[in-house]
């Protein structure tokens, strides 16, 4: 299941609901942990942000793993690729409502890598997006956390479509 929200208040409600005792949870853009705080006491969570502030917050977390990096980047998705190959639950806050391009893209890669049961999405363009599209009757639903339609397995090939969009990724 894939859920797109744009209230943190939902947004964590839904995590809450669909994360079992013992999932693994990878939470990308957990920014100082509000979020973290309360789903992991239920799970186990690798949480990933790239903002300074997240360094000092997330080693105050018992049982979080912390990745400090940009989750566009290849090699933060190779690390946490190391510590799990799967996960339960795949939550993405970046920004809220900034970037649905990015957001999708970083679902993209993401879930294709770990295919979780279930993805949260907090993103307000996103959700903007799916509530104001007519759908056509051709049916293409995927009840996982991830789309059928890129079921390969493995940590997909870097992304070229980044250094287009944002230049500043480059080493």
């Amino acid at each position: 299941m894939i859920k797109l929200s744009y209230d943190i208040k939902k947004y964590r409600q839904d995590l809450l609901d669909l994360i079992n005792d013992n999932d693994i949870v990878i939470e990308l853009g957990c920014h100082i942990g509000g979020t973290t705080k309360l789903i992991s006491k239920k799970c186990n969570v690798i949480a990933v942000d790239n903002s300074p502030e997240a360094v000092n917050k997330m080693s105050e977390l018992d049982g979080v793993d912390f990745i400090s990096g940009d989750v566009r980047r290849h090699e933060v998705l190779a690390e946490a690729f190391q510590k799990t190959q799967k996960c339960d639950v795949l939550a993405i806050d970046l920004g809220g409502g900034y970037h649905p391009d990015t957001v999708f893209k970083v679902f993209y890669i993401w879930s294709s890598t770990f295919k979780p049961k279930h993805t949260v999405i907090r993103n307000r363009g996103l959700l903007e997006f799916v509530n104001s599209a007519s759908v056509s009757d051709e049916k293409y639903i995927s009840l996982h956390g991830f789309l059928d339609s890129y079921n390969d397995s493995g940590i997909p090939p870097l992304i070229k479509e980044f250094d287009l969009w944002t230049p500043s990724l480059k080493k």
